[in-house]
């Protein structure tokens, strides 16, 4: 046995008597903290602290859910009971048969790595650095204003079943987020550190402190006003240049959500849509051009969405999602691979205790290439240069899309140039995908995340992350914002 916790869920365990194929446990305990400055007061000094216990009983291959917040054997017997009688009710209207094999027996455990742990700076010294932060970014009196943003969450699951599984994780999450707003007359312009809550990751506070940190916000304050008096963004169609923390959103958006395997059987359309994707689509569709190669991975160290097992005991693995451009296998539950007949990944994940486990992205990253970001910019005569989601839009099937960024560079002649704003551009997936033509090299991959990426009935706000090389795409339609 892994832990003394587990122990006590154990005998929870055993306390529940009910005639059911299989009963398992999930414990969540989670403490979240978030502090926020803007112009250097204090705005948001926060913690929350979550705990309970989410009951899953099987009975004639139908599932069904009960959670509670009483640890204690009346507490949980009470919400298996509820549990068992909401599976006999929906057996009757079941769509497939679910039985052990989708909740294998898996004993083991996960931890994030950390060097620096959230408790080595006290609350007093996060302040007086997110102030600082704050004073820092505003280089001039065109910063009209400044914010700074830490958030840790430490969150603990344990795992245990009738047939056996015993698993403890314990993950340290770590988002920060620094931005200034300039302004000459009409002209507004925002600049942040890589995108809004992009910097997530998993450890401690080696994350916060790191040793480019005043480089960093210096250089976001001075790009926001650098973007005061840049060129708008030409309307045309050209080849387009993207940083990793911009390949975040648009892997997030046109290749994660799309493959979600409950997605495809249409269980989201009421809420957050489906997907162009068909079943007979995997080991068939041509989803993007033979050098895109995406992982599902969530065994990256520090990534933000990295684990050991997913919410129903499915064992963390590696897996090609998308190979030399070829679409192979679906982000999809042991239960959604049953339904569908095809191949998924350990992704069933639930954000809370009070939350039963679905289809959820992790990280999805896309491979880097062999080609250095002086030898990808070199070898283009015109084109842009795009960092840094500002917004997004994209259909509810996941085919047509728009992103804005925040900050852009012209590519003249083999050289960035002038600085453009207000940088736009539009697609369609595998039209876009399909025009990548040169992928970046291990030295320009970078993995960002998202803490909030929402889903389900009721809503589920899970957190993902994505790693990235510099990528270019051939004839994409960008525009200007005017």
């Amino acid at each position: 046995m892994l832990t003394t916790p587990t122990l006590q869920l154990s005998d929870l365990l055993d306390c529940i008597d009910l005639p059911v194929d299989w009963v398992g446990l999930r414990k969540v305990r989670e403490v979240a903290v978030a502090r926020s400055a803007r112009d250097g007061m204090p705005q948001n000094n926060s913690t929350t602290i979550s705990e309970g216990v989410m009951i899953e009983v099987l009975i004639d291959g139908q599932i069904g859910y009960g959670a509670t917040n009483l640890l204690n054997p009346k507490g949980v017997h009470a919400a298996a009971t509820a549990a068992y009688h909401q599976a006999i009710a929906a057996r009757e209207y079941r769509i497939y048969p679910i039985g052990t094999a989708q909740r294998p027996k898996v004993v083991g455990q996960y931890v994030s790595p950390t060097l620096q742990p959230f408790n080595s700076l006290t609350p007093g010294e996060i302040s007086e650095q997110l102030s600082k932060i704050c004073h820092t970014l505003k280089v001039g009196a065109q910063i009209v204003q400044t914010s700074a943003t830490i958030i840790t969450r430490e969150l603990e699951t344990w795992f245990v079943s009738s047939n056996g599984s015993d698993v403890y994780q314990k993950f340290l999450l770590m988002t920060t987020d620094y931005a200034a707003t300039a302004q000459d007359g009409a002209i507004i312009q925002h600049r942040s550190d890589r995108g809004g809550l992009a910097r997530c990751y998993q450890g401690g506070m080696e994350y916060f402190l790191t040793a480019d940190l005043w480089a960093r916000v210096q250089q976001v304050g001075e790009q926001a006003v650098e973007l005061l008096t840049a060129i708008e963004c030409p309307t045309e169609t050209t080849n387009l240049v993207l940083a990793p923390d911009q390949l975040l959103l648009q892997i997030h958006e046109s290749v994660g959500h799309p493959l979600e395997l409950d997605r495809i059987l249409g269980d989201e359309r009421n809420y957050a849509g489906g997907s162009f994707v068909k079943p007979t689509d995997f080991g068939n569709l041509v989803y993007g051009s033979p050098l895109m190669n995406i992982t599902f991975d969530p065994t990256v160290s520090g990534e933000f969405a990295s684990y050991g097992f997913d919410d129903t005991g499915a064992t963390a693995t590696r897996e090609y999602i998308i190979r030399d451009g070829i679409l192979e296998r679906g982000l999809g539950s042991l239960e959604s691979q049953a339904r569908l007949d095809l191949p998924g990944v350990s992704c069933s994940r639930a954000c809370s205790w009070n939350r039963p486990p679905i289809d959820r992205m992790a990280n999805i990253n896309l491979e880097p290439g062999s080609q250095s970001f002086d030898e990808i910019i070199g070898g283009i005569e015109h084109g842009i240069y795009m960092e840094s989601n500002r917004s997004w839009s994209i259909d509810d099937q996941r085919h047509k899309f728009q992103f804005s960024c925040e900050y852009a560079k012209a590519i003249e002649n083999g050289k960035l140039t002038k600085t453009i704003r207000n940088p736009n551009y539009r697609g369609v997936t595998p039209q876009f995908w399909g025009n990548l033509a040169q992928v970046g090299n291990a030295n320009t991959w970078e993995m960002y995340g998202s803490p909030f990426c929402g889903k389900g009935e009721p809503n589920q706000i899970v957190w993902v992350g994505h790693g990235a090389p510099v990528a270019a795409f051939t004839e994409i339609e960008i525009f200007g914002g005017d």
